[in-house]
């Protein structure tokens, strides 16, 4: 079952699934001969779980003493995690009412990705308990192949784990790499390393190399002369006007896609030009060729963020292998490189790259050529920017960069730059901008090969959301049973009153911004969801039950106020194994247990079972009550704290801020329908800063 947000287990999306252990209930892993040492076989790497005592080892020690699979399947489902690639670090096993089947839960960024770590981890125990054959590096493929198809990209992911530590919210949208930072008219998006606020302007005039180029030039930022080529012989022609060597690029490309660099032989610039054609939809490119290093620029919000320099690659020749075995043996290996994104570089293979290939055939060989002991072979030009070198930019060459991210209009560009040298004035060098890219990868600067890793990350976040801004809404979330019955529909129309575009999710249906969206019960995650994806939307009110907590989880991270008159009816929840009182607690503290710290906790202090949320609630807690004489209120208004109550058929504010506001008594109507109701609807408005003669103007119509 696949909990996608917060729930009983943790704050973050999980899968939880009933393991039934069946005979292996009375066979723990002590009494299995031989399980140890196969397990351990397997997976080396669950040396290093802490389970138990708190250190590495401690999980490997209780499997010593004796543990049983359920617990062990945890472990491993997290293990294979790991070795895909994937930190995820949490689990748990627990038991049932039913004897030999535990509910078993893990952290996991994507459902598909954790069934499949979760069908291998089943394989894999199996094995070890029977001493069967298990090929691990197959699992592991098939997991990063889900990891592929299914996962967030390196540079996504290094973006939200930015966004994580400011602790804006997350949503992703699709299954690709569209992720929504912030909730409905405070949101921003971001698809990799664009935003928001990338314009399709911009974008458009990055893709167009020539026009790029053009007005570069115009506004001084140094550019390599060029001019479209219509065929490989329009290209020659071109060459050897502007003088050779030349480059000959797409117009529309990217990834250094059908770049040919430094020609200057006839055959080589029209062997170039098709290459180059094939990889774009609108021409072919002919530039001067700039002799220096090529770096590349992030340049975030007009800032440049980090640098990396780029290197040419060799092989060198031995007498025996040919020039394909040599990449294998001298390029391929490299740890940066593979054929997924989560690879910076991909590996070479010279007859399927054609720029590889004209490169090789520049000088002679191709893939099958015995290359001689000691001779050096140039296989690629510009597609290894692997060395961190932010700190050596010179400041007039930052500044350069910046203004050509500036003329273009990206907020995040990857400027290409060469130059013989970064660390130097502009002047007195061969230097020139031969590309800005939107979109740009961040691999490059989140692991280089050499240097200092850069957050960039952070920079990217901090554009989106300046200062303290973190994409958050006023989010209510209330609980109960009868007692609160209508207590969504009735917040919203004080909301709105005061301006709030609301979205309501609860029993009576969905609305959005005055609007019904639907009668149809909605106190459900997707309905939830619905709004906080709604850009129209600044509030959300939703109601909250504990089977959506068991079985889909809450859609939002975090909330500024939740409420609760009672933990509600238990009927229903032996489906997920909640059979008492402390079970049906322990769901529903779930509300309080994300109020933010700058939020509120409206509870219900005639509840004794309630009472121990108070502790539990990281904002503030205003207690309400039928009765002014309640002596946990007492206590709480002794300390500083605040209380709605009840006393001679008028609602009283208590505490200091109470006091400070003038919060006067509000009279009811006698009778009151429905007393707690009309408290908690009192304590919200207040926590809400609802202008105290409108909310009793609201409470007074109402009750």
């Amino acid at each position: 079952m696949w909990l996608d947000g917060p729930n009983i287990w943790t704050y973050r999306s999980c899968i939880e699934a009933l393991v039934d252990i069946q005979e292996l209930e009375q066979f723990p892993s002590n009494l299995l001969p031989g399980f140890y040492e196969r397990l351990t076989a397997l997976l080396p790497g669950l040396v290093d779980h802490r389970c138990g005592i708190g250190e590495p080892g401690g999980f490997l020690l209780r499997v010593r003493e004796g543990t049983y699979a359920a617990h062990m399947l945890e472990h491993i489902v997290i293990e294979l995690h790991t070795q895909a690639g994937l930190d995820v670090g949490f689990g748990k096993a627990r038991m049932t009412s039913k004897e030999g089947v535990y509910k078993m839960v893990f952290r996991t960024p994507d459902p598909m990705v954790g069934m499949a770590c979760l069908e291998a981890g089943v394989r894999l125990l199996h094995a070890a308990i029977e001493d069967t054959e298990f090929d691990l590096q197959a699992e592991l493929k098939i997991i990063k192949h889900h990891c592929d198809m299914h996962g967030l990209g390196p540079s996504t992911q290094h973006i939200l784990d930015a966004a994580y530590e400011r602790r804006i919210p997350i949503v992703r949208l699709n299954d690709g790499n569209l992720v929504q930072l912030g909730h409905s008219n405070q949101q921003q998006r971001i698809w990799t390393a664009e935003t928001s606020k990338t314009s399709a302007i911009a974008e458009g005039i990055a893709a167009d190399k020539d026009l790029c180029k053009e007005l570069l030039a115009q506004c001084g930022v140094p550019v390599p002369e060029g001019e479209m080529a219509k065929s490989p012989e329009h290209a020659w022609e071109i060459a050897k006007d502007i003088g050779l060597p030349v480059v000959v690029k797409p117009v529309d490309g990217n990834w250094g896609r059908g770049v040919s660099l430094e020609l200057s032989k006839e055959e080589d610039v029209k062997t170039a030009w098709p290459l180059a054609d094939k990889e774009s939809y609108t021409g072919v490119i002919v530039e001067k060729f700039i002799r220096g290093v090529e770096h590349r620029v992030l340049v975030v919000n007009y800032q440049v963020a980090a640098v990396s320099r780029g290197e040419l690659v060799y092989v060198i020749g031995d007498g025996i292998s040919t020039l394909q075995e040599l990449c294998n043996q001298q390029i391929n290996i490299d740890p940066r490189r593979g054929e997924s994104e989560i690879f910076p570089l991909r590996p070479v293979n010279v007859e399927k790259n054609p720029a590889v290939f004209l490169e090789v055939q520049r000088q002679g060989f191709n893939a099958s050529s015995i290359i001689e002991q000691g001779v050096k072979v140039l296989i690629e030009r510009n597609s290894n920017a692997s060395e961190d070198v932010t700190d050596l930019i010179h400041p007039e060459i930052a500044r350069l960069c910046s203004m050509a991210a500036r003329v273009v209009g990206l907020d995040v560009a990857g400027i290409d730059l060469v130059c013989e040298h970064i660390d130097q004035s502009p002047k007195g060098q061969s230097l020139a901008v031969v590309e800005v890219n939107a979109g740009p990868g961040l691999l490059m600067h989140i692991k280089p090969a050499k240097g200092k890793p850069r957050n960039v990350g952070k920079p990217i976040i901090e554009s989106l959301f300046p200062g303290d801004a973190n994409g958050r809404i006023p989010i209510i979330s209330y609980s109960g049973g009868l007692e609160i019955d209508g207590f969504g529909p009735e917040l919203t129309e004080i909301l709105e009153d005061q301006g709030h575009r609301v979205g309501l999710a609860c029993d009576q249906g969905l609305v959005m911004n005055g609007r019904v969206i639907t009668i149809t019960p909605s106190a459900n995650w997707q309905a939830g969801r619905n709004c906080l994806i709604n850009k129209n939307l600044d509030t959300l009110v939703m109601q909250v039950k504990a089977s959506t907590i068991l079985s889909e989880g809450l859609p939002f991270d975090r909330s500024s106020l939740a409420v609760i008159t009672s933990v509600g009816p238990i009927q229903g929840l032996d489906e997920w194994d909640i059979l008492t009182r402390e079970q049906h607690f322990n769901v529903m503290r779930t509300v309080v247990d994300l109020v933010l710290a700058s939020g509120h906790a409206v509870i219900n202090a005639d509840e004794v079972s309630l009472l121990p949320l108070k502790d539990l609630c990281d904002g503030k807690v205003i207690w309400i009550s039928s009765t002014a004489d309640n002596p946990v209120i007492d206590e709480h208004i002794q300390n500083g704290g605040m209380a709605v109550v009840c006393e001679s058929s008028t609602i009283r504010f208590l505490g200091t801020r109470a006091e400070a506001e003038s919060r006067t008594p509000i009279e009811l109507k006698q009778p009151t329908e429905n007393l707690i109701k009309a408290l908690a609807l009192a304590a919200t408005g207040w926590a809400m800063d609802v202008p105290h003669h409108l909310l009793r103007a609201d409470i007074r119509q109402r009750y």
